[in-house]
């Protein structure tokens, strides 16, 4: 299927394994390696949600765990699940994702009228003033209750299986780019007992956008690969990937939530293996290399479709192979913007 903002080479993504989904019941394609936001970008496709309260159309802003818009409603009951960032939903066959807060659709969506009275609900606003007259306020009650909240949750039981654990180490380090990697190995090299809990399927953070850059005398991408190899060989050393560390409490003890087979096809998830898993880990010392998100500039209209960070920008580009878009006005205070014009021009 077309693909009009795919770029022909390039990427990280694996050209020979082509998918389809599905988003607001039309079908796409796209490449194994993609997340849903870089497919959807792929096809074109800018608006992808509405705003909570004025229902103002909404964008993918950025690449990863800071999305603020990109919430998506995944597969149907009783496998479906709300406000799912889209930046980090790994793409697999036949993956089904709808847009929320939205009716009767995206494009044509009623609650934008919400916009017209913006002056009479403004931040703040106490939904409890329509309890005049008191008479109306059960009618009130069922509008406001239907227009809140994002997504549905499912209503049959769950077919899924779930699994916890405990586990102890001499150092978790939480992060799996350039620092994590370099910690993780470090530490290893001494003989103790490392957990590396990354949330991305792949490791290499920033790096896998930065192709450019060099450690150690290699290219990113190279040096990332000869670093796994060393941790693979390293009975002491356990890599965790597409695993997120959800809270950090008293005395090194933290949450990791690891989606095990959230990636694959429902048909195609093994019997003998959970969907996610929780690890209850005690660690000696704790090393967060989560690295940096970039701050988005304030002005009227920042969060209209087509609006992204330019780092965003750079991870669509060098990872995914994506055109952003046909024309780029890029807005810097740093260096950093250049690379990203440099990158998008290419």
């Amino acid at each position: 299927m077309s693909q009009p903002f795919r770029l022909p080479d390039g990427g990280l993504i694996d050209r020979t394994r082509p998918l389809r989904f599905r988003f607001d019941g039309r079908d796409y394609g796209a490449y194994a390696g993609d997340t849903l936001a870089s497919a959807l970008l792929a096809n074109g496709v800018h608006l992808i949600g509405r705003s909570f309260k004025y229902h103002r159309p909404r964008g993918i802003v950025s690449a990863g765990a800071e999305e603020p818009n990109a919430l998506m409603q995944l597969g149907a009951d009783p496998r479906t699940d709300p406000n799912m960032r889209a930046t980090q939903v790994e793409l697999y066959d036949g993956l089904v994702a709808q847009s929320q807060n939205r009716w009767p659709s995206l494009a044509f969506d009623v609650g934008a009228l919400n916009g017209l009275f913006s002056r009479l609900f403004p931040a703040g606003f106490y939904y409890k003033t329509f309890m005049w007259p008191a008479s109306w306020w059960m009618a009130y009650e069922k509008v406001i209750r239907h227009a809140a909240g994002l997504g549905r949750a499912p209503r049959e039981r769950d077919p899924d299986r779930y699994d916890k654990t405990f586990a102890h180490c001499d150092v978790l380090v939480v992060g799996g780019g350039p620092a994590g990697l370099a910690a993780a190995l470090a530490a290893g090299r001494t003989g103790a007992r490392v957990v590396l809990a990354e949330q991305d399927a792949r490791l290499g953070g920033a790096l896998l956008h930065n192709p450019d850059e060099t450690i150690d005398g290699l290219p990113a991408h190279d040096w990332i690969a000869a670093v796994e190899r060393e941790l693979a060989q390293m009975d002491n050393v356990f890599v965790l990937t597409r695993t997120v560390a959800y809270g950090y409490f008293d005395h090194n003890f933290l949450g990791l939530l690891e989606r095990v087979t959230d990636h694959l096809p429902a048909t195609e998830r093994p019997d003998h293996l959970p969907r996610q898993r929780l690890w209850k880990m005690r660690a000696r010392q704790v090393v967060l290399a989560t690295g940096a998100i970039e701050r988005p500039l304030v002005f009227c209209d920042n969060d209209r479709p087509g609006i992204l960070l330019a780092d965003a920008c750079r991870s669509y580009v060098n990872r995914y192979a994506v055109r952003p878009g046909q024309t780029a006005v890029i807005f810097t205070n740093n260096d950093s913007g250049y690379r990203a014009a440099l990158d998008m021009n290419a």
